[in-house]
């Protein structure tokens, strides 16, 4: 049986971070969050509801229509950008890895955007009083999915220097 390449294992991992997303965040709205409340889970890590209409971070939080669509318009892009360059272009391993976790993580954003006008936040980190702002699945994988196209893009470097 012949192993799956990197842009297989790519698009599969997209697939699961998109599903791992929306089935996380339904969860957490339908089930864990009614009503909606601060849980806490550890001293360290809450459970929160909150609805983020802007950019990372909450950065251009206004939420208007026409933010909305354009975000969403944004994510579809870089989704459909990443899952071409995964198709045509044939990464190396780490670089689908990285890049399924972006297209997915993306893709898990821009379905929030349409369904309700924002993306759907529940994951709290804190400590000492200070909050990292709340994210949810699709936005740790986009995080580790950039993490590591950096690295791979790094290491790819450093080997080209050695030759």
């Amino acid at each position: 049986m012949r192993r799956p390449g990197p842009a297989a294992i790519g698009l599969v991992l997209a697939v699961l971070v998109l599903v791992l997303d929306q089935a996380s965040k339904m969860a957490i709205y339908r089930v864990v969050m009614d009503p909606p409340r601060v849980i806490e889970v550890t001293g360290f890590l809450n459970l929160v509801l909150v609805w983020n209409p802007g950019i990372s971070f909450g950065l251009l939080g206004e939420g208007s229509a026409v933010q909305t669509w354009v975000l969403a318009a944004f994510g579809t892009i870089v989704a459909g950008g990443v899952i071409a360059w995964l198709v045509l272009g044939g990464p190396a391993r780490l670089t689908a890895v990285g890049a399924g976790l972006v297209a997915g993580g993306a893709l898990g954003n821009v379905i929030d955007r349409l369904r309700f006008g924002a993306v759907m936040d529940f994951v709290d980190v804190h400590a000492y009083g200070w909050h990292w702002p709340a994210f949810n699945v699709a936005d740790a994988a986009i995080t580790v999915g950039v993490i590591g196209l950096l690295l791979d893009s790094l290491l790819q470097e450093r080997a080209a220097r050695r030759t």
